[in-house]
């Protein structure tokens, strides 16, 4: 099955946002997917769709494995598992240098070990076992969760390179790509199914889409989203290994020289047009079909809104049949 999902939380307050989360279940949407960064927290959303839409399969894409200590983390995840049971996939991932490191104040050291760290604590905790062990990155000393869910929750690792791919596929349910091409699934996808048990890997993709015509908009404004996230180190050295780096080239050298104008002018238009779906919602949906053949299984969908109503796109970005 390929499911159909779109990030949350929408616009505006989050009180006010029942309406359009019933909506998703009207158009068809299978799944509500969170983030966090700098707006709200990943588990608050989600808390509010599994009263509010009880149809829709809900996730994290993602939290940060630095940002919460061991155990707090296990009692967010398992208290979200117990709210929305059997419908619940939590992502985690390294995050960034920016979000951990500037914004939150702690240091960005050994992103890879820490989340994999957190995903062994995370398994054997939401199992309910007594948890005493000594990590690479953190010692948790006999910590066991007061109410395990029960079902537990799938497990999703954010994976851009190689190491993370194949974590993914080794100690978790599948994982969570982005910032990436329907072209480039087809170098990922299958490191993080050859890394598991036999058993098929969930692959859930956060494709950045805006369903407009005036393709000079949204390239222009599709600029700052593209220069933003990857000049952050993660990200370059990703779109590097997919090689794309000579192409991007000239934006790295005009940001580290502190160019931001000359960065964006930098950035080919073929570059935009490969990383944000756009056009008519028809050729949307036909770019997005392109995931799901070279290998995602979820689709959860972001609107840019770059000079267009975000509700309306929602309802013309709706799974057709």
């Amino acid at each position: 099955m390929r499911r159909y999902g779109m990030t949350i939380p929408f616009g505006g307050e989050l009180a006010g946002q029942r309406d359009q989360l019933r909506e998703l279940v009207d158009l068809g949407y299978t799944d509500a997917w969170s983030s966090e960064a700098d707006g709200t927290d990943a588990f608050t959303p989600l808390a509010l769709a599994s009263v509010w839409a009880p149809e829709l399969r809900l996730g994290c894409a993602i939290v940060p494995a630095f940002t919460r200590g061991p155990a707090l983390m296990a009692q967010s995840v398992a208290a979200m598992a117990e709210a929305a049971p059997g419908r619940f996939a939590f992502g985690i991932g390294t995050s960034s240098d920016v979000i951990v490191g500037r914004w939150n104040g702690i240091p960005f050291e050994q992103p890879y070990q820490r989340t994999r760290d957190m995903v062994r604590f995370l398994h054997a905790s939401l199992g309910g076992e007594k948890v005493a062990e000594e990590y690479e990155t953190f010692t948790v000393k006999g910590f066991k969760l007061g109410r395990v869910p029960s079902q537990k929750p799938q497990i999703l690792v954010a994976a851009l390179r190689e190491g993370m791919l194949k974590l993914a596929g080794r100690e978790s349910d599948g994982a969570i790509i982005n910032w990436l091409s329907a072209d480039d699934v087809a170098t990922v996808a299958p490191i993080v199914q050859a890394a598991g048990d036999g058993s098929p890997k969930e692959i859930v993709a956060r494709i950045f889409v805006c369903p407009s015509e005036d393709a000079d908009q949204v390239r222009g404004m599709a600029r700052f989203a593209i220069a933003a996230y990857l000049n952050v180190p993660v990200y370059r050295a990703f779109h590097e290994w997919l090689g794309r780096g000579e192409r991007l080239q000239g934006m790295f050298d005009a940001w580290g020289a502190g160019d931001r104008k000359a960065a964006l002018e930098a950035i080919p238009d073929d570059v935009v047009d490969e990383l944000i779906v756009h056009g008519s919602p028809e050729a949307c949906r036909e770019h997005i079909s392109r995931y799901f053949d070279n290998g995602v299984t979820t689709a959860a969908l972001a609107v840019m809104p770059f000079g267009i109503d975000q509700r309306q796109a929602v309802r013309d970005l709706a799974p057709q049949g």
